[in-house]
C-alpha cells in the first residue's frame, strides 16, 4: 500500500545566506554541468596548444547541448550561406571559435536552468535578457560595431546572477517578492534586505568563478567602473526593455529612442518600428534556445503557437551528412585530426553512442591512451583515459587489437575478457571496438558504448560503426601517401 505523503515530513532545505555561499551552491550543486563546460572552454581557448578540435570535444560531451548548438548554428542568422553544418567541428570552422564559444555558454547556461522547476520570475528574467540582447545587437549593427554578436551574448548573460537565483531560490525569493509587492521596496532594496547583497553582485561573482571574462564580465561590473562604450550598449538594451513595459508613449521610452538616435543617426520613426519588431525576433531566438516559456511571455500578444519539443533526430540522415563531410575532407590535402574528430562525431551522434573514444597504442604496446573522446565524464578535461592490453589473461583490448575487424563485445558471451581492471575503467557494458592501422600496423583503437542509456546495441549499429572506423583506416592510408609524395617533391 502506498504510504500517505502526509506521514513523511518534508525535508528541511537550508538556503545559502551569503554571496559566497550562493556562488558555491550554484556552481557546485545546482549547475555543475555548466560550471564544468564554462571552465573547460576557458582552459581550451586560453591554451595556445589547443584549438578548434579541443573546443569541439568539450561541446560534444553533452548531447543536448550539441543538438541545440547545431540547430542554432544552422539558422539564417548564423549561417546565411545555408550550407548545412552537421558536425560541431565544421560549425567552428565556418562560424569561428569565438562565436561558437559564446553560443555554447548561452546554450549550456539555459540548458542548466531550464531543466529545473522554474518560477514565473525566472521566465520573466530570461525573456527580458533575450529581449535586451536583441535590442543591443540591433544598435551594435547600426553603428558598425566590430562584433555585434559579442554585444548580444554579453547582454544576454548580463543578468546571469538574477536568472540563476530565481531558478533555484526558495523562501528567500518569496520574501523578496513580498517586499517588492507589499512593502513597495525597489528590487535592489529588497535583494539587499533579504540576501545582504544585490543579485548583480552575484552575477559578478559567478562570472568570475566561471571565468567568463571579456565583455561579459566587464558589463556585469557597476557602470561607474567601466570606461568601455560597448558596455553602454548592453545597459541600453535593458533600458529599452524596461521602457517598453511602460508603453511607447511613456517618457522613458522616448528617452531611449533619443539615445538610440544619438548612437545610430537613424530617424526616430525607423528606430521606433525596429524596437517594436525586435520583440518578435527575441521570441524566435528564445524558441531556438529552448526557452519556450520565455518566448511565450515575449509574444503573448502574437497569435503564434510555440512548439516546445526538439525535433526528432534522424540518425540515418546524420550518418549520411557526416559521411559526406568525411568524403569532402579526404578528397583534399586534409587535416588528419579534423578527419578523426569528424569520424568520432559520426559514431557518437550518427549511431547514438554514449561514450566514444580514439586511443593511440603507446610505445610499450601494453596500453592505449586517449587521443580524442566524446561523452566521457571526467574530473578534469586534461585527464586521459588509458586502456590496459593484457595477454595473460587475455582481456577485451588484447582481443580487439589482435584482429583486423570490428569486435562486438558482450558481457553475456565474453565474460572472461572483462577483467577487473577493464571493468574499473569502462564498466561491464556491451561495446564496439575496432583497431586502426597505419601501413598495416595497428596504431590505435576506436571504442564506443551506451553505458549511460543502457540501450541495446544492434547489428545495424555495428555496421555503421564498421563504416566510420574503416573511414579512419582509409584516411590514414591516404594521409600517409600524401605525406610521402610531399617529401618526394621536396627532395627533387
Amino acid at each position: 500500500m502506498a504510504m500517505d505523503s502526509q506521514e513523511i515530513p518534508p525535508k528541511a532545505v537550508t538556503e545559502p545566506h551569503s554571496l559566497a555561499e550562493w556562488t558555491h551552491v550554484l556552481c557546485t550543486e545546482e549547475m555543475p554541468i555548466f560550471s564544468y563546460t564554462a571552465l573547460c572552454i576557458h582552459d581550451v581557448l586560453n591554451d595556445d596548444r589547443k584549438g578548434a578540435m579541443e573546443l569541439a570535444s568539450v561541446i560534444l560531451q553533452d548531447p543536448n547541448l550539441t543538438v541545440k548548438l547545431l540547430k542554432i548554428s544552422n539558422t539564417p542568422h548564423y549561417n546565411p550561406s545555408r550550407q548545412k553544418m552537421v558536425t560541431v567541428s565544421r560549425a567552428i570552422i565556418m562560424i569561428g571559435s569565438e562565436v561558437i564559444r559564446e553560443l555554447t555558454l548561452v546554450c549550456s547556461f539555459l540548458e542548466s536552468i531550464l531543466s529545473s522547476v522554474n518560477r514565473q520570475q525566472a521566465h520573466e528574467e530570461i525573456a527580458q535578457a533575450i529581449h535586451a540582447a536583441v535590442h543591443a545587437k540591433y544598435i551594435a549593427l547600426a553603428i558598425n560595431d566590430p562584433s555585434p554578436e559579442e554585444i548580444f551574448i554579453a547582454t544576454l548573460l548580463n543578468h546571469i546572477g538574477s536568472i540563476s537565483f530565481w531558478c533555484f531560490c526558495g523562501e528567500q525569493g518569496e520574501r523578496i517578492q513580498a517586499l517588492i509587492n507589499k512593502e513597495h521596496y525597489t528590487r535592489e532594496e529588497a535583494e539587499k534586505q533579504v540576501l545582504g547583497f544585490k543579485l548583480m553582485e552575484l552575477g559578478a561573482s559567478l562570472s568570475k568563478a566561471w571565468k567568463l571574462g571579456g565583455l561579459i564580465e566587464e558589463a556585469i561590473k557597476p557602470a561607474a567602473l567601466s570606461k568601455n562604450p560597448r558596455v553602454g550598449l548592453v545597459q541600453l538594451g535593458y533600458e529599452i526593455t524596461e521602457a517598453l513595459k511602460e508603453g511607447v508613449g511613456s517618457k522613458k521610452y522616448q528617452d531611449c529612442v533619443r539615445k538610440v538616435e544619438a548612437f545610430t543617426r537613424q530617424p526616430k520613426q525607423v528606430i521606433s518600428e525596429k524596437l517594436q519588431n525586435n520583440t518578435r525576433t527575441a521570441s524566435d531566438i528564445a524558441c531556438q534556445f529552448g526557452a519556450t516559456d520565455a518566448a511565450g511571455l515575449l509574444q503573448s500578444g502574437l497569435d503564434q503557437a510555440i512548439n516546445a519539443e526538439e525535433p526528432v533526430i534522424d540518425k540515418k540522415q546524420v550518418q549520411f551528412q557526416i559521411s559526406q563531410d568525411i568524403t569532402s575532407i579526404i578528397s583534399e590535402q586534409f587535416d588528419i585530426y579534423l578527419l578523426l574528430k569528424t569520424i568520432l562525431e559520426g559514431i557518437h551522434r550518427g549511431i547514438g553512442m554514449d561514450r566514444t573514444i580514439f586511443s593511440l597504442l603507446l610505445s610499450d604496446k601494453q596500453s592505449l591512451k586517449e587521443r580524442l573522446s566524446l561523452g566521457w565524464r571526467k574530473d578534469s578535461y586534461d585527464y586521459k583515459v588509458v586502456f590496459n592490453i593484457s595477454e595473460t589473461p587475455a582481456n577485451l583490448f588484447f582481443h580487439a587489437m589482435s584482429g583486423t575487424q570490428a569486435f562486438w563485445a558482450k558481457p553475456s558471451e565474453h565474460a572472461k575478457l572483462y577483467t577487473l581492471r577493464d571493468i574499473n575503467v569502462i564498466g561491464k557494458n556491451e561495446c564496439f571496438m575496432m583497431p586502426i592501422f597505419s601501413n598495416k600496423v595497428p596504431i590505435g583503437l576506436i571504442y564506443a558504448d551506451r553505458s549511460v542509456t543502457k540501450e541495446p546495441l544492434t547489428g545495424a549499429d555495428l555496421n555503421a560503426f564498421k563504416y566510420f572506423a574503416q573511414q579512419a583506416n582509409i584516411g590514414l592510408t591516404i594521409y600517409r601517401m600524401q605525406r610521402a609524395a610531399m617529401k618526394k617533391d621536396s627532395s627533387i
